[in-house]
């Protein structure tokens, strides 16, 4: 979650303003041009997309073309503000974009915007390119710096940048690159509200609640939903760079939690048949494996698994509201949801759009899935 004073959160679901600003720059982002007004516009928070952060927004009072604002070099940064009775305005985050598309207004310009990730994204590699041994953070600092120069890097709790990350070659997709080394971490790669590319770990429902939502306060009441989409209890992770060095593993991670409905069985791997011979016939194998030039011991192996694990088992149970809008909020959030009285349950935050300037803010979530009792 965004650092939010206190005394602005306990204004959450009061009488407090709502403003908005935005800036642009086509300098990389060292001057900042104020906008004069902001007429309207949406922030798509998403774990799940590409661009952790996409939206649009109306510009009123801005210049266009070469000397303005335009496709090609333009960063935009927006900003919600909260303002409690009597006091001064907190101004939140809330995204740095690249502009993907304009139309041009009586007023201004309606822009389509995306987070920086696509900055990174769209400058592949003109060739394939060699790179290491290093560490990855020298690695992510290169890969991101070229795309981004001067892109400050963020890591978070959790996740080791100096771990040695072996030769490897990179295709053109330098974004992907990015995101290999993340995985070869245990976690993934993202730009926050901040416009800092931040490498974290995986997020679990072991991490603290950020937020509470009490049964009756959401503005729509929750709807529930369950699939099996992205459903693994059992990761077969391998170190092979496929140049003839030791390949590590395979180490595998699996659901050995008697209790969940996804269990995998006391020891899927060597012992497949005791679900059949302990009686165990809700037991259900789904496997995948997962192989990477970057993992070069059993002990990042196994981390990796369990990175897998966690968020391979959170896609099973999802909740959906609308509640009063909390601009701090962040994708990869936990937060706690009464769902129904008396009955709380811990979910990761997968999406939270909301609209510039409005006071709800719609939430999609996924928790682990439901426990046998």
């Amino acid at each position: 979650m965004l650092p939010i004073p206190a005394g602005a959160l306990a204004a959450l679901t009061g009488p407090a303003a709502r403003p908005v600003r935005a800036e642009w720059s086509n300098d990389g982002g060292r001057t900042w041009m104020p906008v004069p007004k902001v007429g309207g516009g949406e922030v798509r928070p998403d774990a799940g997309a590409e661009c952790r952060y996409s939206g649009t927004v109306d510009l009123l009072g801005v210049p266009l073309g070469r000397s303005g604002v335009n496709t090609a070099v333009t960063r935009v940064r927006l900003w919600q503000g909260l303002q409690p009775p009597r006091s001064e305005v907190v101004w939140v985050p809330a995204g740095t974009y690249v502009v993907d598309r304009i139309s041009r207004t009586r007023l201004g310009a309606d822009l389509e915007l995306l987070g920086l990730e696509d900055a990174i994204r769209t400058a592949r590699l003109p060739v394939a390119r060699t790179i290491g041994p290093d560490t990855a953070r020298v690695l992510v600092e290169q890969l991101a710096g070229e795309a981004l120069p001067g892109i400050p890097i963020s890591w978070r709790p959790g996740i080791t940048p100096d771990t040695r990350i072996p030769r490897t070659t990179v295709d053109e997709d330098r974004w992907a690159a990015l995101a290999d080394i993340a995985a070869a971490l245990a976690g993934s790669v993202w730009v926050d509200a901040r416009g800092v590319l931040t490498l974290g770990p995986t997020p679990t429902l072991d991490d603290e609640a950020v937020w509470r939502v009490p049964y009756g306060t959401a503005l729509v009441e929750p709807a529930e939903e369950q699939t099996a989409e992205g459903l693994v209890n059992l990761w077969t992770v391998v170190g092979d760079g496929g140049d003839g060095a030791p390949v590590v593993g395979p180490i595998f991670a699996w659901d050995s939690d008697p209790r969940s409905i996804t269990y995998a069985g006391p020891d899927p791997v060597e012992d497949p048949g005791a679900p059949q011979r302990l009686g165990l016939a809700h037991v259900r194998v789904r496997a995948q494996r997962h192989t990477s030039a970057l993992i070069t011991g059993a002990g990042q192996a196994y981390d990796v698994g369990q990175s897998l694990l966690a968020a391979s088992l959170g896609v099973q149970s999802s909740l959906s509201f609308t509640a009063v809008g909390h601009p701090g909020l962040e994708a990869g959030d936990v937060i706690e949801a009464e769902v129904r009285p008396g009955e709380w349950q811990r979910h990761i935050i997968d999406s939270c759009p909301y609209s510039l300037g409005g006071i709800t803010q719609a939430c999609t979530t996924r928790t682990t899935s439901r426990r046998l009792q």
